[in-house]
């Protein structure tokens, strides 16, 4: 039986497909490429080549966005009706729990896989994206770490796993570890996007914003290509960087540039735009018509049933662009939901109180803000992204406590944050208003 480049068995395949598969896994693996263009013509050259068909249910599913979870189950349902070796039938039981919006469960299982197939690259890092998307810091770092000694050098994408441990470290704030391992992942792999990002992350975590910058500007060869999948989201690291240092006409034209000019329909990519625009408005800024447009892009993913990290940044782009119903409808299905799955829990005990929140501070209502997502913010380790995407709850709570005149909850609050990015501008700019804000006894005490 053929193998891929790491050494498992490939059922169906021969020397053509087998080579083609290891291209697309080589393209999913630094999100560059096509991976799913490779292995419909694996597939078409073998349609009973299993691991195919299970590489693209895996990117359909862990796309979030509903027209390609219904492409992932038709994949899933192809996969069901092939002769499986126990490895595929393993990864064919962990797609089914995802489809079913059991997020948790499947994670679980490709950790029980990979125990027993530490080198199928595949199964790591569609469960590193599912501890990504359920928010999992620990299991980001852990699932590497337990297969880690497998690897070495001479095992081919031994740099990619590098990259995901050091993702893993910088989420479970082991700064220094993380920037060592993503620079090493670097050094052997330039194009790995995961990696590069995993320091970027460090930077922005730690308030080094110039470096940030420096860090983007110096490896943007690597990373600003056209058939690049991650481009937009480290366009949007580096904009980050600039709105701390207070360059708000730099985080416009990027918005306006590599970030939105080509209208991307990719979620991840809406949802970096709305986060980018919101944090715009938090500081001040007039976002003109940009939210009206990303409005209309989030129509054909916002279901409130998908994924509630993206209905909550679609719901960022109703409020802006004044479309309340929009935003209500998406409340509305996150209160009505009746379904049993992970995911439907995900909407109505978490992304319901933090989008009532934003809600209610887009409304001026900053009290009601203030205890809905003092309690929201809480989301880690339940779902949604990384600490730095999760920080526009806090920032947005510190924000509904000054304007609300909350001054002792701004304070402590501005406090918080200082403690963890001291140099940061904004997080100072919190505190010098929550005093400045303070009555006279509150002063003088």
């Amino acid at each position: 039986m053929h193998k891929d480049a790491q050494g498992n068995a490939l059922s169906g395949a021969d020397n053509e497909v087998a080579s083609l598969f290891d291209q697309a896994v080589e393209a999913f693996n630094i999100y560059r490429g096509d991976p799913v263009g490779l292995a419909d013509q694996a597939i078409a050259i073998a349609p009973g080549f299993a691991m195919a068909h299970i590489l693209k249910a895996h990117l359909f599913g862990l796309a979030t966005e509903p027209e390609a979870t219904k492409e992932a189950r038709a994949i899933l349902g192809t996969v069901k009706s092939l002769r499986l070796t126990e490895r595929e039938a393993s990864h064919a039981a962990a797609l089914d729990l995802l489809l079913g919006g059991e997020w948790t469960a499947a994670a679980t299982a490709l950790d029980r896989h990979n125990i027993d197939h530490p080198h199928d690259i595949v199964a790591l890092q569609a469960g590193h994206l599912m501890d990504f998307y359920r928010a999992n810091a620990r299991n980001l770092r852990d699932r590497i770490a337990r297969v880690l000694p497998k690897w070495s050098d001479a095992v081919p994408g031994h740099s990619i796993v590098l990259g995901m441990h050091a993702f893993g470290l910088e989420e479970t704030g082991d700064y220094a570890r993380a920037e060592e391992a993503g620079r090493r992942a670097l050094d052997l792999q330039p194009l790995d996007s995961w990696a590069h990002h995993a320091v970027a992350h460090v930077m922005e975590m730690q308030g080094r914003a110039e470096d940030g910058i420096g860090w983007m500007i110096a490896r943007e060869p690597h990373w600003t290509g056209d058939d690049n999948f991650f481009r937009v989201h480290n366009w949007w690291h580096r904009a980050l960087c600039h709105l701390d240092l207070g360059q708000a006409d730099q985080v416009l034209a990027l918005y306006d540039g590599p970030i939105r000019q080509d209208r991307s329909m990719v979620a991840l990519d809406m949802v970096d735009a709305s986060a980018l625009l919101w944090r715009l408005n938090l500081t001040g800024h007039d976002v003109g018509d940009r939210w009206q447009e990303l409005a209309t892009a989030w129509d054909s993913h916002a279901d409130g049933r998908s994924y509630p990290f993206n209905d909550w940044h679609a719901v960022m782009a109703y409020l802006g662009a004044g479309r309340a119903g929009d935003a209500e409808r998406i409340l509305a299905g996150f209160r009505e939901g009746g379904g049993a799955a992970e995911v439907d829990a995900w909407g109505r005990k978490t992304a319901l109180p933090l989008v009532e929140g934003f809600a209610a501070f887009w409304q001026g209502d900053y009290e009601t803000a203030a205890v809905r997502l003092h309690g929201a913010r809480q989301i880690a380790n339940t779902f949604g992204g990384s600490h730095a995407q999760r920080d526009i709850i806090d920032w947005t709570l510190t924000e509904a406590t000054l304007r609300g005149g909350l001054t002792g909850m701004a304070e402590a609050l501005a406090c918080e944050r200082l403690a963890l990015k001291p140099h940061s501008p904004v997080n100072r700019s919190f505190l010098g208003r929550a005093r400045a804000n303070a009555n006279p006894g509150q002063k003088a005490a």
